[in-house]
């Protein structure tokens, strides 16, 4: 592990006012997890990032360079191609490929472009019996052999042997397909070794795709995804949950590729200065007008395990006596996991997983992904289509409650990308432990950027 990532002592280092996480998880009403009970607090420093890494081309050219077309990354669920021909195009800065599932049900990717003239092969999603390119018509297996060559007897150079389209590595672990584009990478398993172990309580490859939400963001792509990176935002980006979240209490685990973010539901923000009653808690929490009856929690309970009943009583009937396996953080709490670079799954029940990556080749804007995920009984429904936000359309109107929370966000980020093409600051300053994973993103980006 790198120099910078120097261990902490959980219980004798610098602290928000109020109850720790793992004094929370104390008052749980089922037995917690090993998985919760981990604890990785890194000291990174307190060193400044360049405002450049937001702003300049060169950056960006150097993260495409250095970063995405080195690096695994996620590009799509397995069950976006459950049938043989099926086809995915995942597009990354100026690159596209195509994730093709082929007849003996085995998944596979190309560079999405004709080994004749480079003509993209396919546009978009779907299925095909091979892969044929729209402009002079060579085809290709969904192996990658070449099939087929139009005036075959006009091309004597080429060899049948040698005109494959190349093969991209590939990875699937919990039901989401990986591809690094360099062919010489190191293994995926090595890659997700941090982050593999601490999902198996709670298989994401045994859930379906319910909704999946994306929108074109104007910043750059760092800009975005750091926003859902802390919880230090919430006092004055979302200050009407502070009644029922513990921000400032939030538990910052940081391991080699990737890191975490745990923040407390139900219980209110030590930033207040009075306290909430359990009415006012639970109204909050439930999105509740302001004049709504609320649930009153029983003589001698706790309002997180009576939430946590709650939610699983309203998930029973998909996901089986399952919930009764799982605590009341895992219900009530907000489990945000980082894979380096971009990738955002959360753990328990939550369902969310995030993604952010450049809008094409434009370093000033980003596409910001939500896909939601949820349990189900029986045969596996089809998977949900990608909604496409107009610049106009809020996330509210794709994703209610998460929506509001992610149009407070998003006020916010083309205001960031402003601010830093206007400061007169070098470097951007971050605190030493509330937003130590975006420190960790960014000495990440050190070790693969070089800068």
């Amino acid at each position: 592990m790198a120099e910078a990532y120097k261990e902490l002592d959980p219980d004798n280092m610098p602290r928000s006012p109020g109850l720790t996480y793992q004094q929370l998880l104390d008052t749980d009403s089922h037995e917690v997890p090993d998985v919760l009970r981990l604890q990785s607090p890194r000291d990174m420093g307190t060193n400044e990032f360049p405002v450049t890494r937001y702003t300049t081309r060169d950056y960006h050219e150097k993260e495409v360079e250095r970063l995405w077309k080195k690096v695994w990354q996620f590009t799509c669920r397995e069950e976006d191609i459950p049938n043989p021909g099926d086809h995915y195009r995942y597009d990354i800065a100026h690159m596209s490929f195509l994730v093709v599932r082929n007849d003996a049900g085995e998944v596979k990717c190309y560079p999405n472009a004709c080994l004749h003239r480079g003509r993209m092969l396919k546009e978009f999603d779907g299925n095909a019996t091979e892969i044929r390119c729209p402009f002079h018509g060579f085809a290709w297996t969904l192996d990658g052999d070449l099939l087929d060559v139009p005036g075959r007897w006009d091309f004597p150079q080429v060899n049948e042997d040698s005109f494959s389209l190349p093969e991209i590595p590939v990875a699937q672990w919990a039901g989401f397909i990986f591809i690094n584009p360099d062919q010489n990478c190191a293994p995926f398993d090595d890659f997700i070794k941090d982050l593999a172990p601490q999902f198996e309580r709670w298989n994401l490859g045994g859930l379906y795709k319910s909704a999946h939400v994306a929108k074109v963001m104007p910043c750059n792509w760092k800009i975005a995804q750091e926003a859902f990176c802390e919880a230090y935002h919430v006092n004055a980006t979302h200050p009407q949950i502070l009644r029922s979240l513990g921000d400032t209490n939030s538990q910052v685990d940081i391991w080699d590729n990737c890191a975490r973010v745990i923040t407390p539901g139900v219980t209110h923000s030590p930033l207040l200065d009075y306290t909430p009653s359990n009415d006012d808690m639970l109204r909050t929490m439930m999105d509740l007008p302001h004049d709504a009856d609320v649930p009153q929690v029983p003589e001698g309970m706790e309002p997180r395990a009576f939430m946590a009943d709650i939610s699983r009583a309203n998930m029973r009937e998909i996901a089986g006596d399952r919930v009764d396996l799982y605590c009341d953080a895992e219900f009530t709490d907000s489990i945000d996991y980082t894979l380096f670079p971009n990738f955002h799954p959360w753990g328990a029940f939550n369902g969310i997983v995030y993604r952010f990556r450049p809008n094409g080749d434009d370093h000033r804007t980003c596409i910001m992904e939500c896909i939601l995920l949820a349990p189900f009984e029986g045969e596996r429904p089809a998977p949900a289509e990608v909604r496409w936000l107009e610049e106009k359309e809020d996330w509210s109107s794709a994703l209610g409650y998460l929506g509001k929370v992610f149009d407070q966000d998003s006020f916010n980020m083309p205001k960031v990308q402003w601010g830093l093409e206007t400061t007169y600051q070098t470097g951007v300053v971050l605190s030493g432990y509330q937003e130590s994973k975006v420190r960790w993103i960014h000495h990440k980006l050190t070790e693969w950027i070089g800068e």
